[in-house]
């Protein structure tokens, strides 16, 4: 559950209903709260942590062609996208990037929810064959190489290790060779591997959103003039909190439940099969990185969302994490797999409500007109900063 701050801001303009006031308010950046607690990764706030996990975060060092890092497709002037239909890395993805900023308040990461973590998230594009297709021998070995300072300081000391490519999620050669180590030795890589990706999730969370127009609006006094908004985005922002039902999914101060949704979304050309959420929570209860592992730092382990997550629920098939909409105009294409160009055809696709091409669509038809369909758009873009003020929060 994200926590809030309940700190009053100014009311918005005049000429909304108490009801809509409340909601309204609820959706301000003011009301999001501080980063929810890790206790998986003890290092989730250490300062030290996070520089180290800067470095690693731009070390194209970290790719087998030692030209990928994290920030090749999560760049902060795009909202921590690449702005592609599908991630490009050693090879092409087949799911479009997601930004880090709202990632860093939820349980769930990526499009399926199959991490549970931050830190297990960073971990799984290391050695995706088209992503940065390294091992996590590799990654131990570069630490080892050029971070062994800093991993020392905040670790103790780096135990030893195998050398070579090796991984049991490689290439053959690279699992042959992970065949070949003892327990000791596995385990001994894994744990580098695991410290470097909280390393990397310590980095992550103390990014910060920046405030928008739509904030600004709502912080303004019901006398200010100019309004931060026009006519025409106050009226689109009439419809997302009405006609458009967008709150339903797209509530809070982040603008998502965090949840996920088969929202009928087509199948993007020539992309391999792809189930959602259905498959998703079967990868992370199998991951051995998961919160229940024995790479957690939480001796509890808990894991009460883990633990209790629905199995094989019809409601899963094709359902896809609901993002938020902070930023969204910074991070085109659209939808999970870049299937849409622009957000006016996402706000199409919403107001026609079309069947899924697997499992049941959540939406309803909306049969927004165009000039609603106009209005709701140009509100969307005020939920952005713009590329200048994106650059400069670099």
């Amino acid at each position: 559950m994200l926590s809030v701050s309940l700190g009053a801001a100014p009311p918005p303009p005049a000429g909304w209903s108490p009801e809509e006031l409340r909601l309204l308010t609820s959706l301000s950046i003011d009301r999001l709260g501080p980063v929810p607690a890790d206790p998986s990764n003890r290092v989730a706030d250490d300062p030290e942590a996070a520089e180290l996990g800067r470095l690693l975060f731009s070390d194209p060092r970290l790719s087998a062609n030692g030209k990928v890092s994290c920030a090749s497709c999560h760049d902060p002037a795009n909202g921590f996208t690449d702005r592609r239909a599908t991630g490009l890395g050693i090879g092409t993805g087949t799911r479009r990037t997601m930004p880090i900023l709202p990632a860093i308040y939820s349980t769930w990461q990526l499009w399926d929810g199959r991490a549970d973590s931050l830190w297990a998230q960073a971990l799984g594009p290391l050695e995706n064959p088209l992503e940065h297709g390294f091992t996590r021998s590799e990654v131990a070995a570069l630490v080892r190489t050029h971070y062994v300072g800093r991993y020392r300081r905040l670790f103790g000391p780096l135990p030893k290790l195998a050398a070579g490519r090796a991984s049991p999620l490689g290439d053959p050669e690279a699992r042959r060779r992970w065949a070949t180590l003892s327990a000791s030795q596995r385990q001994a890589v894994d744990r580098v591997f695991v410290k470097a990706g909280k390393a990397i999730a310590a980095f992550e969370r103390r990014q910060r959103l920046q405030p928008t127009r739509f904030d600004l609006y709502l912080r303004s006094p019901s006398d200010s003039s100019p309004s931060p908004l026009s006519h025409r985005e106050e009226a689109g922002l009439r419809i997302f909190i009405g006609k458009g039902k967008c709150t339903s999914c797209h509530g809070g101060p982040l603008l998502t439940n965090s949840d996920f949704a088969n929202t009928g979304v087509p199948v993007r050309p020539g992309a391999p099969a792809d189930e959602g959420l259905i498959a998703g929570v079967e990868v992370v209860r199998a991951d051995p990185f998961n919160c229940k592992g024995a790479f957690s730092d939480d001796p509890g382990r808990s894991c009460d969302e883990l633990e209790f997550a629905a199995r094989g629920s019809p409601e899963q098939v094709r359902a896809y994490k609901v993002p938020s909409l902070r930023g969204v105009a910074l991070r085109p294409p659209y939808m999970h797999a870049g299937q849409y160009a622009d957000l006016e055809r996402v706000v199409r696709h919403y107001s026609e409500a079309p069947a899924a091409p697997a499992g049941r669509t959540q939406l309803r038809p909306l049969r927004l007109n165009p000039r609603e369909r106009g209005d709701l758009v140009a509100f969307l873009k005020t939920l952005s900063p713009t590329e200048a003020e994106a650059r400069q929060a670099r």
